[in-house]
């Protein structure tokens, strides 16, 4: 979907065909196929959002993160069958208690604004991902990424910032750093594998950008 995304002069609309449709449910679309195909046959409202991109040009419109995301898809997917959206809670807590921090350097707009160990960075459009968690902060319509970070501590103080992913007020929560640019770059650990919308690759953090209005999305006329 990202890669259709601001790819042709027409408005994007979206049929969720996924295991928790987290960018559907984020613009408040239809989950149902069927009310989805007739929104976007009959739909005319648009909302323009933002398209961020990934050092080689990626595309993407939800998170792109390290760490302890990308630990949990790994260990939710051969249980997405059985479980469904319930599956992005079980990985992630057999991330919690298997992952590790990482030594990270975050720079935002020529700026560096963390520089030490990180359970989790997360650089964030809509802010959607994990079956219905994000990060309330973020705002797909300002052209503007959100960095979130999740500093290193104790493995307890974890279930605390799950809370917060679920309620989506993590960036609240004390000593998460939370920041805005158009560009953000985040040095990693060599072979540290990053979670992009749902799919796994091995770099591209080291320079994310962001383009306002790159697109517009057939939504809902009451949303």
């Amino acid at each position: 979907m990202a890669e259709l995304a601001g790819s042709l002069d027409v408005p994007l609309a979206v049929i969720p065909t996924g295991t928790a449709n987290d960018f559907a449910r984020a613009h408040g679309l239809p989950t149902d196929a069927m009310d989805a195909a007739r929104l976007a046959l009959t739909g005319t409202s648009l909302l323009a959002l933002e398209l961020g991109r990934l050092a080689d040009g990626r595309p993407f419109v939800n998170v792109a993160s390290a760490g302890l995301s990308s630990v949990a898809a790994r260990r939710a997917q051969p249980l997405k069958s059985r479980f469904g959206p319930l599956a992005y809670g079980l990985g992630a807590a057999r991330a919690a208690l298997t992952g590790r921090p990482l030594n990270v350097r975050v720079t935002v707009d020529d700026a560096v604004v963390f520089d030490d160990g990180a359970w989790q960075v997360m650089v964030a459009c809509t802010g959607a991902f994990g079956g219905g968690s994000g990060l309330g902060v973020a705002d797909a319509t300002d052209g503007e990424l959100d960095v979130v970070i999740i500093p290193a501590g104790s493995r307890i103080g974890l279930v605390k910032r799950a809370w917060g992913l679920r309620t989506k007020r993590l960036e609240r929560q004390r000593k998460v750093v939370h920041h805005e640019g158009r560009e953000v770059s985040v040095e990693l650990p060599p072979g540290t594998e990053l979670n992009c919308d749902g799919e796994f690759r091995d770099d591209g953090l080291e320079r994310v950008t962001a383009r306002a209005a790159a697109f517009e999305l057939v939504v809902p006329s009451s949303r």
